[in-house]
């Protein structure tokens, strides 16, 4: 075998493995984003028809509510399932990073809705979620590539 198809064959190999990890990684982010919204949105505009939820007056802190259960899911599932044969020895530092990074996109994501409502004037329950999508796109990138580099690595 030449050095090129032997090289074309790791490559292979390699997208084979990422893709596969991203589309674990996808589906635990899109549970997540299904809790943290679903969540968010309870918590601000309640059940249709009930006037408001808990939260109404509160949105951000609301967001960093559902999006700290959200991460919490999201630990659990990357570590025992994605990630499940690159994880740390030390759990301990492996929860703190991941939690330090998902720090990060909870302001990203939080951020989204401090730029909605504070500086376009938005606040129905479509503009949030549409500004919190948008910092959920952002913040879902930013997490894949520091997970695979910093928090999920091989022991």
């Amino acid at each position: 075998m030449s050095v090129l198809a032997s090289l074309a064959l790791r490559v292979r190999d390699v997208v084979r493995g990422v893709w596969r990890e991203a589309a674990m990684f996808g589906t635990v982010g899109a549970l997540a984003f299904v809790l943290d919204n679903g969540g968010y949105t309870l918590l601000v505009f309640g059940f249709p028809g009930g006037g408001g939820g808990p939260m109404r007056a509160v949105p951000v802190q609301a967001s960093v509510l559902a999006t700290g259960a959200a991460t919490v899911f999201s630990w659990l599932a990357n570590r025992y399932w994605t990630y499940r044969q690159r994880h740390r020895e030390n759990v301990a530092r492996e929860l703190a990073l991941f939690t330090f990074v998902n720090v990060i996109g909870m302001v990203i994501t939080a951020g989204m809705v401090v730029l909605s409502r504070q500086m376009l004037g938005l606040d129905s329950a479509l503009s949030d979620n549409i500004a919190r999508a948008c910092g959920w796109f952002l913040a879902t990138l930013f997490r894949f590539f520091t997970y695979r580099r910093y928090v999920f690595i091989p022991a």
